[in-house]
């Protein structure tokens, strides 16, 4: 994970800062990766019928991010269908998967960017929840976070390879 040598202000500013370095430096990184690393097959298995498969699980993210960020603190229109997301069988290439949540994760981190902090605190309707700005961005990386621990366990179910992420961490 990356940091930047810029010193937040406010806890506010702290808060953006932290929310884009994980979802844009560490946990998009990681989920690329393992779709680079997967096959096709791979990426459309799903262990049982009442199990995602990792395309199903990157489509939702991206519907996810969009209708809890994008739209309702960027202002930008964005119509959903999350049943979709975990129905859909169609194999979605895995160039298109990659390409899709970097731009997600891009559109996030830019209204994330730009927003004016008075509207962290206002309430925005998002699915059946009045939730403030802080809330949705909180649950964007809470969500991203849970979901990428399921594809790094799917991966490592479909690969046997550890993507060694945290080499770094290993004494020498």
């Amino acid at each position: 994970m990356e940091t930047t040598n810029d010193q937040a202000e406010t806890a506010q500013e702290e808060f953006i800062e932290a929310s884009s370095i994980f979802l844009k430096n560490d946990f998009l990184p990681k989920l690329i990766y393992c779709l680079e690393n997967m096959t096709d097959d791979q990426i459309w298995w799903r262990p049982n019928e009442q199990s995602n498969s990792v395309g199903n699980l990157v489509l939702h993210l991206q519907g996810n991010v969009k209708q809890w960020v994008v739209m309702p603190l960027g202002g930008k229109a964005f119509r959903r269908n999350r049943q979709a997301e975990f129905a859909t069988r169609e194999r979605v290439p895995k160039e298109r998967l990659i390409a899709d949540i970097r731009t997600a994760v891009e559109e996030v981190d830019q209204v994330m960017r730009t927003i004016q902090m008075p509207q962290l605190l206002v309430r925005y309707p998002i699915q059946t929840y009045q939730v403030s700005g802080l809330q949705a961005i909180y649950h964007v990386v809470e969500h991203f976070s849970y979901h990428l621990g399921q594809i790094l366990y799917i991966y490592k179910l479909q690969t046997a390879a550890d993507p060694g992420f945290y080499r770094h961490l290993a004494p020498l």
